[in-house]
């Protein structure tokens, strides 16, 4: 991904790329160039070209939201930016208010210019194929509908319409433009707006025609402490027109308040997910509240891609497991997403995500399940063994599997390490691992007469009584008759 860095002042600011720019050829326009400087004169200021478009590798497929989301991550890890201001324009906005959720302590605030939390078109599915086809279609030729749509003040201005019609052709092609287009049709973040807990400025023109400003104003409404900057005029391009009215606003707005104070960095802090037994998430030594997630939804896929294994698990499935009764899958999927920003704020990043698959990143997540099965020798492996897989969720088809090959792998290694403390006349040893055997399977039949053989080798034999009578009426309960135990009772 091609990126650029300018500016010393007192800011950081982080640029949301909109639909398609290209942030070499974007410097050649006189009112670009003004709105660049201006930004240097306050603040550090980054942008940077979304994968398949403007200057980052046009051989990469355009990235879905979750992408673009890590993507940003990746862009302001790479440049060494801890926290920063993020300035979203258009479609950008889904990106920048699902980051925010998703990782609050590394935005400082939210600026979003013209932006909408969710799809606001009208248009039948079919009317929405035919425009996104005639714009590809146009796309980058004289008869562009781009100039007229997105800066009518311009639209007049033939040496703008030149430059913007080559400008295009240097965003994006044809195909990536249906591409885009689709993917901004699915886009939907209206669900985790009441949750930002980050200072949000939300800026709108009155009668732009591409978002009206009515999304400008849901944005202000619903995000907590959202305040809105309401312009006058009909451009969609913040660039356009009123750079000396909104700018100022915005420099204060990063600038001219004492600035939050730092959280505690999460990065560092180990993420453990505890499966194996019951479910719990700890990051470094405190274990995340069940309140903290928001959703039993999130639970439930953080769940799932821990029962994966690192392997990836394709969005469909995922949808079918958390909405089993609902079939939009355009407005499942962007529900989705939100389930995914809640469990990638819970780990700290931790998945990893594209358009058709989801997987846990086991580079910088622990589970107790993959400990548990990169141990190697027998008393390694019962002692990772802290219970049965996800016990709360025996009924779910999908961990069926899971469970049994992780009981499975227990049992055997500890029959075989009970045989050893047996030959060795550790026999309370024996005896204890032989219960582990029976809390694990109350029918295991060989679990049972190795704690009562155990227990009758070690002279405890009212204990050996004590267990030959629990085996006999446990296995009573299913019609099995048990042999009078031999011995001193």
């Amino acid at each position: 991904m091609a990126y650029q860095v300018w500016g010393d002042g007192p800011a950081t600011i982080v640029a949301i790329p909109p639909f398609a720019q290209n942030i070499e050829a974007a410097w050649s326009w006189p009112d670009l160039h003004a709105m660049f400087e201006r930004f240097g004169t306050f603040s550090r200021y980054l942008h940077f070209d979304k994968r398949g478009t403007g200057a980052s590798d046009r051989t990469s497929r355009n990235p879905g939201i979750d992408e673009r989301v890590d993507d940003l991550r990746a862009v302001m890890d790479y440049a060494g930016i801890e926290r920063a201001s993020l300035f979203a324009q258009s479609d950008g906005g889904s990106t920048a208010i699902l980051f925010a959720a998703t990782y609050p302590e590394r935005v400082e605030h939210l600026v979003l210019f013209g932006t909408a939390a969710s799809p606001h078109s009208s248009a039948s599915e079919d009317q929405r194929i035919a425009m996104r086809d005639h714009i590809a279609e146009v796309w980058g030729t004289a008869e562009s509908i781009i100039v007229d749509g997105f800066a009518p003040s311009l639209a007049a201005n033939q040496e703008f319409r030149d430059w913007h019609q080559r400008y295009e052709r240097q965003c994006a092609g044809a195909a990536d433009v249906r591409d885009l287009l689709d993917l901004v049709a699915e886009m939907d973040v209206s669900d985790v707006l009441a949750t930002l807990d980050v200072p949000t400025l939300v800026i709108h023109r009155t009668d732009e025609l591409v978002i009206p400003i009515e999304a400008g104003r849901e944005l202000a409404e619903v995000i907590p402490g959202a305040r809105l900057l309401e312009l006058e005029g009909f451009d969609h391009f913040a660039y356009v027109g009123d750079l000396s009215e909104w700018m100022p606003q915005v420099e204060q707005f990063v600038t001219g308040r004492a600035p939050a104070p730092p959280k505690e960095p999460t990065t560092s802090r180990d993420i453990q997910i505890d499966t194996l037994g019951r479910f719990a998430v700890r990051r470094g030594d405190e274990e995340v509240p069940v309140s903290a997630w928001g959703s039993r939804r999130a639970r439930q896929l953080c769940k799932r891609l821990v029962a994966a294994r690192g392997w990836p698990v394709t969005r469909d499935e995922l949808i079918d497991l958390l909405w089993p009764d609902e079939t939009d899958m355009r407005r499942l999927g962007a529900r989705l997403s939100v389930q995914l920003s809640a469990v990638k704020r819970i780990l700290d990043g931790g998945v990893i995500a594209d358009r058709q698959t989801v997987r846990l990143d086991l580079d910088t997540v622990t589970t107790d399940l993959e400990t548990f099965y990169k141990a190697r020798d027998d008393a390694a492996i019962v002692a990772a063994y802290s219970g049965e897989f996800l016990p709360a969720d025996r009924y779910e088809d999908w961990t069926e599997r899971p469970r049994a090959e992780a009981r499975m792998r227990f049992v055997d290694a500890a029959r075989r390490e009970a045989s050893g403390h047996h030959r060795l006349g550790r026999y309370l040893e024996a005896a204890a691992l032989g219960s582990r055997l029976v809390e694990v399977d109350p029918y295991d039949e060989r679990g049972h007469r190795m704690v009562i053989d155990a227990l009758t080798a070690a002279g405890e034999h009212r204990e050996a009584a004590r267990a030959h009578a629990s085996y006999a009426a446990t296995m009573a309960d299913i019609g099995i008759a048990v042999e009078p135990l031999e011995g001193p009772s």
